[in-house]
């Protein structure tokens, strides 16, 4: 017995130590350091010969030390045993391919392929690895051998993505087409893959042939995934008008019609300001549904499309569009979203706080849900911020706060005390709550958390009476108010009195921003300049430069200035918030091909 507890003992050594050694090895692979990984790699092989990770990593490290030899040495080493695993003729053909040994590389690279007639299964390792070395012929004239040689093998998903990779564009599309017909699961996957090659602009080559592919298909073989398709086309080209008649074609031509396609159309149309198109697509499921909640939806969508461009003169016709809505279908949580949504026009609009409040104060007598209540109390509170009734406010922001601890909606409940808090001018309570929410589950109130406690921290302390940082308080109320002028004014003022502080660059910022929102975009521009020019160390800077960049490339017809500075954010602000959307807009102002979804 003693014997066996022994035994069992050294050999529980024996594993932790080739553990370890595994675990080191990986450590130098992953680093670069391939010579002290080949130490590793060499003894754990030794170890266990028939381990094909073990082998697979040796040889790797071989290759990477520029030691071809030593790798070409134990790849025809390993080749002699009796039960040849197919992949190591592709690694020891592509051995020989860095070796510039071209010829000898083809008889490896040929075998890998014939090893298909033993077996044709043997086509998923190999055409893998052909892949995996970039060696696209070899991987299409693999795959192509095992489907000939066993009809039930399918390599059609790896075919077409290989054709992409060679730049055989006709033919990636025309497989994956076929492959969307076959296997509906993959469509998603596909869109993906398709996406790389699709861009925002309908004269790109790529997109014109995928088009006249789709076009060619729906002529001979008539079916709806290429109405599907092409509406896809047409949204990633923002040709929204194209894609509304294919989505109203499937409606009409479906078995089983279902509006959510133009639903979702809706969304993206109005998400990029198309407001014509969604108009028209709004009364069309108005003309086609009797579904309440479905119509009540694009009903209350056309009033906030009215809002945007109707004047203030003409608010009586929009109070008196809600006021129909309800009437038509009454005061009840099926209308709460219309409810909200008059009352937000009542006092964000209209001026009209008061009656804003009888409305919200009749909703919260519902038979409501609790996230619905924090939805009406949230509305509520947002009405008392803007008729600066801090405290009232502030009531209905905590119980929101408390009853939805864990959600995102009490999260960003706790954000509005902060920032009522901060509107008040009582920056201590703003700050203590802002520090919690740094590490808010939501993204986007952990970055709004974080730079509203930054504006406070910097600038109170430079001040000790806070005059700078009061004036900024109140100018982003009067934002909140929706009164702009006196907004910009106040700014202004800072501008002119505090020049040289630390709020500087925060006024800049949101004056530029006030600017833009008034179409003012010359004026937003020297403002974002300003900022890049004086406080380029400053946690604003990446703010500035996509915003400029964005008016350059938008509204000023400036691309190559807006490149320099999306370049600027690529490479001096990687961690930057707008990184991924800089990277992708600089690709697009280049001319490459990108996914714009």
């Amino acid at each position: 017995m003693r014997f066996l507890f022994v035994l069992f003992f050294f050999l529980i050594g024996i594993l932790g130590l080739s553990a370890q050694n595994e675990a080191i090895a990986q450590q130098y692979f992953e680093k670069g350091d391939f010579e002290k990984a080949i130490v590793y790699y060499q003894k754990l092989y030794d170890k266990n010969p028939n381990n094909r990770n073990y082998f697979m990593a040796l040889v790797t490290s071989f290759q990477q030390a520029n030691q071809l030899e030593n790798a070409e040495k134990i790849l025809l080493k390993k080749l002699e045993d009796k039960n040849i695993y197919p992949v190591l003729f592709v690694e020891t053909g592509y051995n020989y391919q860095l070796m510039y040994q071209e010829k000898k590389a083809d008889v490896y690279f040929d075998k890998a392929v014939e090893s298909l007639d033993e077996n044709p299964n043997f086509a998923f390792a190999v055409g893998g690895a052909f892949k995996k070395r970039s060696l696209l012929d070899y991987a299409i004239k693999t795959y192509k051998k095992g489907m000939t040689l066993n009809p039930k093998l399918n390599f059609n998903y790896d075919l077409a993505y290989i054709y992409g990779e060679k730049g055989d564009i006709e033919n990636m599309y025309e497989m994956y087409l076929d492959l969307m017909l076959e296997r509906e699961n993959l469509i998603g996957n596909i869109k993906r893959n398709l996406g790389a090659f699709i861009s925002d602009n309908a004269k790109d080559e790529n997109n014109i042939l995928f088009k006249k592919i789709l076009l060619q298909r729906s002529q001979t073989n008539p079916n709806l995934l290429w109405n599907e398709l092409l509406s896809w086309l047409f949204i990633q080209q923002q040709d929204y008008k194209s894609a509304f008649a294919q989505e109203k074609a499937i409606y009409k031509r479906s078995a089983e019609p279902s509006l959510n396609g133009l639903i979702d159309l809706t969304q993206i149309a109005l998400e990029n300001n198309a407001i014509e198109i969604s108009q028209s697509i709004l009364e069309f499921i108005i003309s086609q549904t009797q579904d309440q909640q479905l119509l009540i939806f694009a009903k209350l969508k056309l009033i906030a499309i009215s809002l945007k461009n109707t004047k203030e003169k003409e608010y009586d016709t929009i109070e008196q569009e809600f006021k129909t809505l309800l009437d038509t279908y009454g005061i009840s949580p099926q209308t709460l979203e219309v409810q909200l949504e008059y009352a937000k026009f009542l006092a964000f609009n209209y001026n009209k706080s008061d009656e804003a409040i009888v409305v919200l104060k009749n909703a919260l007598k519902l038979p409501v849900n609790k996230f619905a209540e924090a939805q009406i109390k949230m509305t509520t509170a947002d009405v008392f911020v803007y008729d600066e009734k801090f405290n009232q406010a502030l009531i209905y922001y905590s119980q929101v706060q408390k009853e939805l601890k864990n959600d995102v909606l009490g999260q960003q409940a706790r954000f509005k005390v902060a920032q009522t808090s901060f509107y008040k001018g009582d920056f201590e309570w703003a700050e203590t709550q802002l520090k919690v929410l740094k590490s808010s589950t939501s993204q986007l109130i952990a970055n709004d958390a974080l730079e509203l406690k930054l504006l406070i921290s910097d600038n109170k302390l430079k001040d000790s009476i806070q005059t700078a940082l009061k004036l900024y308080a109140k100018a982003d109320l009067l934002a909140y108010q929706n009164n702009d002028e006196k907004a910009i004014a106040l700014l202004e003022i800072i501008l002119k009195e505090h020049k040289g502080e630390s709020i500087e660059d925060e006024a800049l910022l949101k004056q530029a921003e006030l600017f833009e929102k008034h179409e003012e975009y010359e004026k937003a521009a020297y403002n974002y300049q300003k900022i890049i020019e004086f406080y380029p160390t400053d946690i604003l800077m990446d703010d500035a430069l996509y915003k400029l960049a964005s008016i350059y490339k938008d509204k000023l017809s400036k691309p190559e200035e807006a490149k320099k500075l999306l370049e600027r954010i690529i490479f001096e602000h990687q961690d930057s918030i707008y990184f991924i959307e800089a990277r992708k807009e600089y690709r697009l102002l280049r001319g490459d091909t990108v996914n714009p979804s």
